[in-house]
């Protein structure tokens, strides 16, 4: 705890916190949607590819997967490695890293060699910008409202979700599929690279400048060493398995819908131009899901809010199942879905903190990272599968409305967190 004291104790406020963390919280989330944006826009580009390179959905949908298989393999070292040197000093060369991967899918040919290697690049390089490196940064400088800090980061998933289905169909009608690809990793990450280099300064940074500011060189290399449960511990802890379970069967369940929501919808008539504001207007949801549920984490037990959000998602599928015929109910089950947009990584970061502190949380949610990037890559492959072999997304609808519920009820069932007041400190 003495690298904290050398920093200086974190006002006790959440309107303190607040005030000198806000700029944090707006680079994390900006810098989350710019991870958010190529697999919030894949399906718009499923029919473009298809009548130029004539691939299938199997095909196109093993990109996404691919790339977070990647992640997921490489999220635990990562983790390890922003407790050991902060947020910043990964996430700066990660975003030009990405926007260059980005921009290489303008220059695709139609092999498919071409096209696993650049899914397989981009995922190498997407690891050093992904929710790791934003959740660590704010959980870090957040105590008292930390649930409602991390709600805002995640929106900037919800933000990707709600613009660039409608932004990317814009993009592909008039400068074509190649064009939308340069203008998402250019004009996106941009924005990104100027917010993390002007507010992207964690607790790392901030132990950093005080050792630097009090003479103490060898100290501000030294990193901050918070109280929490080590690796072994967290490996023993029901808690941590029960979360881990949890969030990988509904990521699965929810990233392969989101993937596939665009061809669900104009499959069952809805013009390309009506299932991108339909698909955008879940992002819209996500905005405010994220938020009431971060207030909501903050001010009740936060095991039956997460579990509660996770299964009300169930309702989404069995809209898309009976009722898609309904414009109303088509709308209320796209804002269902969208309210609980996102909130899944968000509720796993705020009890990931809960039950094992900061301590190691970086290596800890590195590897809950890991678990959710390889169901966010199986689940939009299986659907897929699913579509191609039985020509339509009935089994895989169904299996997400016993998913979302079985989801919700493991985290309901989580035992009372320990109090991790002097890690949140």
């Amino acid at each position: 705890m003495e690298a904290l004291k050398e920093v200086g104790e974190k006002p006790a406020g959440p309107w303190a916190e607040w005030r000198r963390g806000w700029k944090l919280v707006l680079a994390s989330a900006v810098g989350f949607s710019f991870f958010s944006v190529l697999l919030a826009g894949t399906g718009l580009f499923f029919e473009p590819l298809r009548k130029e390179f004539g691939w299938n959905r199997s095909l196109l949908s093993a990109g996404p997967a691919i790339a977070t298989l990647v992640t997921a393999l490489l999220s635990p070292f990562y983790g390890a490695l922003i407790d050991r040197v902060g947020s910043r000093r990964l996430a700066l060369p990660g975003i030009v890293m990405v926007m260059a991967s980005m921009s290489a899918f303008a220059f695709a040919s139609g092999s498919r060699a071409q096209w696993i290697v650049l899914w397989v690049i981009f995922g190498i390089l997407l690891t050093t910008i992904k929710s790791t490196v934003w959740t660590t940064a704010v959980a870090g400088m957040f105590d008292k409202g930390r649930g409602l800090a991390l709600g805002m980061t995640v929106a900037g998933t919800a933000v990707a979700q709600a613009v660039v289905p409608p932004l990317g169909n814009f993009l592909i009608e008039h400068s074509g599929w190649r064009g939308a690809f340069i203008w998402f990793a250019l004009g996106w990450g941009g924005l990104t690279l100027l917010l993390c280099m002007l507010f992207l300064y964690d607790a790392h940074d901030n132990a950093r400048r005080a050792a630097l500011k009090a003479g103490k060189a060898e100290a501000a290399d030294q990193g901050l060493q918070l109280p929490g449960l080590s690796l072994r511990e967290a490996l023993r802890s029901r808690a941590i398995w029960q979360l881990a379970a949890s969030t990988f069967v509904v990521m699965g369940l929810t990233v392969g819908l989101g993937i596939h929501l665009f061809p669900i919808l104009t499959e069952a008539g809805v013009s390309r131009a009506s299932a991108a504001w339909l698909t955008g207007l879940s992002g819209l949801a996500g905005i405010v899901g994220k938020l009431v549920t971060g207030l909501l984490m903050d001010r009740y037990r936060s095991n039956w809010i997460g579990g509660v959000t996770m299964g009300i998602t169930a309702v989404t599928f069995l809209v898309l199942i009976w009722w898609i015929d309904s414009s109303a109910a088509l709308i209320f089950g796209l804002l269902v879905n969208g309210y609980a947009a996102g909130t899944k990584m968000q509720i796993c970061a705020f009890l990931t903190a809960a039950h094992a502190g900061m301590r190691h949380f970086g290596a800890i949610y590195g590897a809950m990272s890991a678990l959710v990037a390889f169901a966010s890559g199986l689940g939009p492959w299986l659907a897929g599968v699913v579509y191609d072999t039985s020509g339509n997304y009935g089994p895989f609808l169904w299996a997400g409305v016993v998913g979302c519920i079985v989801s919700g009820a493991l985290l309901v069932t989580l035992p009372r967190y320990p109090e991790q007041s002097e890690a949140r400190a």
